[in-house]
C-alpha cells in the first residue's frame, strides 16, 4: 500500500510517499502544473493520496488526485486524532493539524511541543491529555532578513550564516548575529516558558531549516525533518477509507 503525501508551503512544493506504513523518500515537486502530479502518480501508483496546502494552488489537481486515489484534503473537517481546543478551529491551518496529528501519535501523554522552522517559525502545543491549545507564528529567518532589507533605506539584503561572531563588526555581520543568535534566543527562550508550567514535556524541531537551528540550541529537543509528513500519513488512514 503505497500512500502520497503532498505538503504545499509558502517556499516550497514538497511530497512524501510512504511504504506499507513506512517513510520511503521525500522529493521536491517542480510546480503543481496538472502535468507534474499526473507523472507522480504514473511513476509511484499511490494507492492514497493527502494534501496539506496553504497557499493558492492549482485546483484542479485535487480532481486527477480524487480520480486515482484515494484522497483527502486537509481541513477544518478533516478528522483528527486529537482534540483542537482553540476559540476558532476553523482557522488552524492544516499544516498545524498535520504536526498535531504526528504529536499525538508519536507522543500520546505527555505535554509536546512542536516547533517548525520554514517561512515562519510555528511553535505548536499538545497537552497529555491530547489536546491542542494552541502556540504562537513568529516570522522565518528569511523573513526577518527581508523585511529589515524592504523596510529600511540602507540596510542591505543578506543571507543566513552560522558561522557569524556574536557581536557583527560590519553592517552585514550585524544583521546576521541580529536575526541568527534571535532566532535561538526565541526558540530557547519560547521552550523554557513551557518547561517551567508543564510536567512530562519534550520538544520536537521540524521544517525545513532544521539541520541549522538543530546544533544551535541548548535545550533537548527532537530532531525529525519529516515529522509532518508522518502527520499526513495518520490523518490520511483516518481519513482515506474505502467505502
Amino acid at each position: 500500500m503505497t500512500t502520497l503525501c503532498l505538503d504545499f508551503g509558502n517556499s516550497l512544493l514538497k511530497a512524501a510517499l510512504f511504504i506499507n506504513g513506512d517513510f520511503n523518500k521525500e522529493f521536491i515537486l517542480k510546480n503543481d502544473s496538472d502535468n507534474t502530479i499526473q507523472e507522480i502518480i504514473d511513476t509511484y501508483k499511490p494507492n492514497k493520496s493527502i494534501l496539506s496546502s496553504v497557499i493558492d494552488h492549482n485546483p484542479e489537481i485535487e480532481s486527477i488526485l480524487n480520480t486515482s486515489t484515494l484522497f483527502h484534503k486537509v481541513s477544518a473537517n478533516t478528522k483528527q486524532n486529537f482534540v483542537t481546543k482553540v476559540s476558532k478551529p476553523a482557522t488552524v491551518g492544516p499544516d498545524r493539524i498535520a504536526l498535531m496529528a504526528a504529536a499525538k501519535t508519536f507522543f500520546p501523554n505527555y505535554n509536546t511541543l512542536v516547533i517548525a522552522a520554514g517561512s515562519c517559525i510555528t511553535y505548536n502545543f499538545m497537552n497529555q491529555y491530547g489536546h491542542f491549545l494552541g502556540g504562537s507564528i513568529s516570522p522565518g529567518i528569511a523573513m526577518r532578513f527581508k523585511s529589515m532589507h524592504d523596510y529600511t533605506a540602507k540596510l542591505p539584503l543578506v543571507s543566513s550564516d552560522w558561522n557569524i561572531p556574536m557581536m557583527g563588526y560590519d553592517t552585514k555581520t550585524n544583521l546576521q548575529s541580529g536575526v541568527m543568535n534571535g532566532v535561538i534566543c526565541e526558540i530557547d527562550g519560547m521552550i523554557e516558558k513551557y518547561q517551567n508550567k508543564y510536567n512530562k514535556f519534550n520538544v520536537v524541531l521540524t521544517g525545513g531549516n532544521l539541520s541549522d537551528f538543530a546544533s544551535q540550541l541548548k535545550n533537548r529537543i527532537f530532531a525529525d525533518a519529516y515529522f509532518l509528513f508522518k502527520g499526513l500519513y495518520v490523518l490520511s488512514e483516518i481519513n482515506n477509507q474505502a467505502s
